[in-house]
């Protein structure tokens, strides 16, 4: 699934693309808005919300997308063949004198009411690129439930969105912070939220989300279980954390990050009753 800097890139392309221009065909091409026709709407902006897309349009309504795995959303030229997959994959066409902006394979494409977005988006923590980035809810929302390990906490886009696999473990990392540590256990958690904070914003104008400045071996753990840590020489670890079907592979550093391991983490049973459903969307 993309990473925050990743959906705030595509968001930011489609703005300076569309906004401001007058939509001159528009095409839905999925049941619930087969109908549905926005031409002649402006669009007013286009922005990124966590890992959602949401594109304003005139008349107080908003076009809704999530990529997850497989969603991507091309521009071109009208006229220009379009190159981000078969026709069969496209589930909507907008466009305006100027481009054709097509997404494909969006598992999520709906229209909302402007002034209702809360009701998509509004279960999210607060978003680590938003420029009124509220650090202090992230905290506190991370603090509620301290005995999460970290690596898992920071996936919760409930608690703060817009962190995935790869700046989850990248962070860990660089704040020589285990995986599977307790978050009522994390030594400055105000530091490490900060930490990915700055890590997406780095890399939100490109796509190569490098974190070791070092575009050569651009990650210093994330997908490298097996090899060699880039700045300790032992070998990186590589396990499944989370309960099924929200675990991912962790890749950390047993060396730079010390601490508890997957043998130290707490089975499903001996959780907290009543814990909340992680919020991955």
């Amino acid at each position: 699934m993309p990473e925050g800097d990743t959906v705030w890139l595509v968001a930011h392309n489609l703005d300076l693309a569309l906004a401001s221009d007058v939509l001159t065909r528009t095409d839905f091409r999925v049941p619930s808005l087969a109908t549905t026709d926005l031409a002649g709407r402006a669009v007013i902006e286009v922005v990124a919300r966590g890992k959602h897309l949401l594109m304003r349009v005139e008349g107080g309504l908003s076009v809704h997308s999530h990529l997850r795995m497989d969603g991507a959303w091309h521009l071109h030229r009208p006229g220009a063949r379009w190159t981000g997959g078969p026709d069969h994959e496209v589930r909507v066409v907008l466009s305006t004198s100027a481009w054709d902006a097509i997404g494909y394979r969006l598992p999520v494409l709906e229209l909302v009411g402007t002034a209702h977005e809360d009701a998509v988006v509004g279960q999210l923590g607060p978003d680590l690129l938003d420029p009124g980035f509220d650090a202090a809810e992230a905290v506190r929302r991370l603090l509620a439930w301290p005995d999460r390990e970290i690596g898992q906490a920071l996936l919760d886009q409930g608690d703060l969105a817009g962190i995935g696999n790869l700046y989850k473990a990248e962070t860990l990392f660089l704040e020589r912070t285990s995986p599977w540590t307790r978050v009522g256990d994390v030594e400055d958690l105000p530091r490490l939220v900060e930490r990915a904070r700055r890590l997406l914003d780095a890399n939100k104008a490109h796509a190569s989300q490098a974190t070791t400045g070092d575009p050569r071996a651009q990650h210093w753990v994330y997908g490298r279980g097996g090899r060699p840590c880039l700045r300790c020489g032992g070998r990186v670890a590589a396990a499944s954390q989370g309960d099924p079907p929200y675990d991912r592979v962790t890749c950390w550093c047993p060396t730079c990050q010390p601490g508890p391991g997957p043998a130290d983490a707490p089975s499903p049973r001996s959780r907290p009753p009543g814990r909340r459903a992680p919020r991955r969307t």
